[in-house]
């Protein structure tokens, strides 16, 4: 399998959480009340900004040596905090990223997630997440998020979002960036990963004309509950996901929200795909041997497939003629998501992409 050509103008912006990741590996999680001898904590790199720029990063790396995405962080830390200085950026930068407009903040702790991965239930995980400096300073504002994006040297052809910033921030900045205006930062496509989805929802206005939604089968209904008006809060785990159509929920966020295209991942089955020009279909899961962490897949994923478009868009293709790369863009990401966990811990578990193609050539 072939690797993209390299176009200069490829270029994506994560603006994200970053976080300090205190993983845990324990046989099974402690009831109420109950003491366990736990296997293993580190201390990592994370947050799903963070881990979803060293992804997009990582994807850029056609050889050991050369790039072919740019990829900017736009994120904050804690000022002096020794975990930013001497773990998170360097992992950041060894991965490809650029941190120059990563602001620090006195007097602000750096976010921090607390991770237990239960081997006894494949290495799934249950997380505790402190926001720190990814809710203060200029992550509450979101004129100061578009004004660092402006003052880059280059315009992004990709931004990528998540829902680890304040949430009125991140509708602000997705109504921006799907603005539509002949504004050089409106000419970025936004790909959304609402995860995890805001408890309040995510509004239809804000979601409107997005170019990318990417969300597990979960935080699909949640999403799909959430721009029909109805609380997401109610959102009934067992009965509407053993019920889940994926396909009639894509077509709810194109008919209603105007989604370019849509991907719900849906764990060892695949990822399902479609688009609001009529290409829809499947990408059968990834066999592996073992899981061993389940923490950093799905930001592998988005990491990916953002790479791949940014490519494909600064080759100068509009977004409707995706269709024809969607279906190898899935599976490249899938393949790549399913390296990752087969590993422990967050960014370091995240594949370079000469190891991917490798990996799927084999």
């Amino acid at each position: 399998m072939g690797i993209e050509q390299h176009h200069p103008l490829a270029h994506i912006c994560v603006i994200g959480s970053l976080n300090i990741d205190f993983v845990t590996s324990t046989p099974r999680c402690p009831g109420p009340g109950e003491t366990l001898t736990a296997t293993s904590l580190t201390v990592t790199a994370g947050g799903k900004g963070g881990n979803q720029a060293t992804a997009c990063g990582r994807a850029s790396f056609i050889t050991k040596e050369a790039q072919n995405v740019t990829v900017s962080m736009l994120g904050a830390v804690g000022a002096g905090d020794l975990h930013y200085s001497t773990l998170l950026k360097p992992a950041l930068e060894q991965s490809g990223v650029d941190t120059t407009h990563i602001e620090q903040y006195t007097g602000i702790q750096t976010g921090s997630a607390s991770i237990i991965v239960e081997d006894a239930a494949g290495g799934e995980n249950r997380i505790l997440f402190v926001p720190g400096a990814n809710h203060a300073g200029m992550m509450n504002s979101a004129a100061q998020i578009i004004s660092a994006v402006k003052r880059q040297e280059a315009s992004p052809n990709v931004v990528v979002l998540q829902g680890e910033l304040p949430r009125e921030t991140t509708l602000e900045l997705l109504e921006y960036f799907n603005g539509g205006t002949s504004s050089a930062a409106h000419q970025a496509q936004v790909v959304f990963n609402p995860a995890p989805v805001f408890s309040e929802g995510i509004s239809l206005s804000s979601l409107k004309t997005t170019a990318v939604l990417i969300m597990n089968e979960t935080e699909a209904v949640q999403m799909s509950r959430s721009i029909a008006g109805l609380p997401v809060s109610d959102f009934n785990q067992l009965t509407q996901l053993n019920d889940l159509q994926p396909e009639k929920l894509a077509l709810q966020f194109h008919d209603m929200a105007h989604v370019q295209i849509v991907l719900i991942t849906l764990g060892a089955r695949g990822v399902y795909f479609s688009t609001r020009s009529g290409r829809r279909g499947s990408v059968r899961g990834v066999c592996v041997t073992k899981v061993v962490d389940t923490t950093a897949a799905g930001d592998t994923f988005v990491g990916y497939f953002s790479a791949t478009l940014s490519r494909f868009l600064a080759n100068g293709h509009a977004l409707e003629k995706f269709d024809d790369e969607l279906e190898r863009a899935v599976s490249k990401a899938n393949a790549a998501a399913a390296m990752c966990v087969q590993r422990k811990g967050a960014m370091q578990s995240i594949p370079f992409a000469y190891d991917v193609e490798q990996n799927m050539e084999t």
